[in-house]
């Protein structure tokens, strides 16, 4: 009986460890959704900026939350023996793994939206410094109970801060970091002129739906594999997480009216806003979640592109600020039992928990920035920025005539 338990015990944790794994991958692989968004939005002498600007994003986000990070997050560091990490089939390696994709998308959401006027090396430094401080700062106030703030919520409101899979933890912290630093770089260059918004045409669209497309895919492990255990992996989740897209889709067609650049971007707009509540809801609460969504960020797009003048090129704030923000008080509507719900959730906790996921985002992000451009400057000059950050900051176009 013993050695069958034992048998059991360790097919468990070999089972969960794979599980999570297969999260991280499909989270990882979002990267490049990340990455082929934004080259197929931006112009084309910056494609080569933003291609790189992901992959060495990841790299050094990978570095600042394994050393730190981490750490502030979770209390947990990796300064043991490899025999002593890999103790349960190295579960708690592969958790790390699968958190630091989700930290390391912090960077990628910044980076759309001070596309092709930033410069490389400060702005790289200022992402690490984002891993490494202030988004975790928050993820273990929420994901990891630090400081009493969920205990707090519970004993005020009946319920903690419910974000099952990064509504604002991950989404809306990394959309409002990205306004502050899109405040502080200012327009590019040639954007208005006489007061009015001069249109910069995506350069491939083809390149910016593949985008659209791989994430949409990898949202899949973003939400369902936050369960991080395979006994609290969900059909509910899934489903949800399918509902949300649809609904971001069909109303950024309708409100965006036929725009390929909103459509594609409006299932992600759906994506972001139910990661919250996905585990919770019923599959119609996400359809009008996703739905909610996705005519909020054409909606906002346009209001902040031709109204208050914030070059936001991929529209970060909005899609991952401002629904996540949505995303956050979504789960604390559709997740009530009356609207066919699981419950267990409060609005007022939802609502209290997504200001002070703003709050710290936004003063965070602005005080980095502001840093990080006084020692060194954050932005190009007018020369680089005329060029291109591919021919300026790495000595190479996209492609060549030869």
């Amino acid at each position: 009986m013993e050695n069958i338990s034992s048998a059991i015990q360790t097919l468990t944790e070999s089972a969960n460890t794979l599980f999570i794994l297969m999260g991280a991958i499909m989270v990882l692989a979002m990267h490049a959704g990340f990455a082929f968004l934004e080259v197929g939005t931006v112009r084309h002498r910056n494609q080569v900026n933003a291609l790189v600007k992901i992959m060495s994003d990841f790299g050094f986000s990978a570095l600042a939350y394994f050393f730190i990070g981490y750490w502030v997050a979770y209390d947990t560091t990796f300064f043991s023996s490899a025999e002593t990490l890999s103790a349960n089939n190295g579960y708690e390696l592969v958790k790390f793994f699968f958190l630091m994709t989700f930290a390391a998308a912090i960077p990628a959401i910044i980076s759309g939206g001070v596309a092709e006027r930033a410069k490389f090396t400060p702005m790289l430094i200022a992402a690490a410094a984002i891993v490494a401080f202030v988004y975790p700062f928050f993820e273990g106030l929420i994901w990891n109970g630090n400081f009493g703030f969920q205990d707090w919520l519970d004993a005020s409101f009946g319920a903690p801060f419910h974000d099952f899979a990064g509504s604002v933890v991950v989404h809306a912290v990394g959309g409002w970091i990205a306004l502050a630093a899109v405040m502080i770089l200012g327009v590019r260059k040639g954007r208005y002129r006489g007061g009015k918004l001069i249109a910069f045409a995506p350069s491939n669209i083809p390149f910016l739906a593949l985008g659209a497309w791989i994430l949409t895919i990898g949202w899949f492990g973003f939400n369902v594999m936050s369960a991080q255990t395979l006994d609290g992996i969900s059909g509910l989740v899934a489903v949800n997480t399918l509902m949300a897209m649809v609904g971001g889709i069909v109303a950024s067609l309708i409100v965006g009216k036929n725009d390929p650049g909103f459509l594609h971007n409006g299932p992600l707009a759906g994506l972001v806003a139910v990661c919250a509540g996905s585990d919770l809801m019923h599959p119609i609460g996400a359809l009008v979640t996703g739905g909610v969504a996705g005519a909020l960020f054409v909606w906002l797009f346009t209001l902040t592109q031709n109204r208050l003048k914030i070059d936001d090129v991929l529209g970060v704030w909005p899609l991952h600020g401002v629904c996540g923000v949505w995303g956050g008080l979504a789960a604390g509507i559709f997740g009530l039992e009356a609207l066919g719900g699981l419950g267990g959730v409060s609005f007022m906790s939802q609502l209290i928990g997504t200001m002070t996921g703003v709050v710290v985002a936004f003063v965070g992000g602005w005080i980095v920035y502001t840093a990080v451009d006084k020692a060194a400057g954050i932005r190009m000059t007018e020369e680089e920025e005329y060029n291109g950050a591919d021919l300026a900051i790495h000595k190479i176009a996209s492609t060549s005539e030869d």
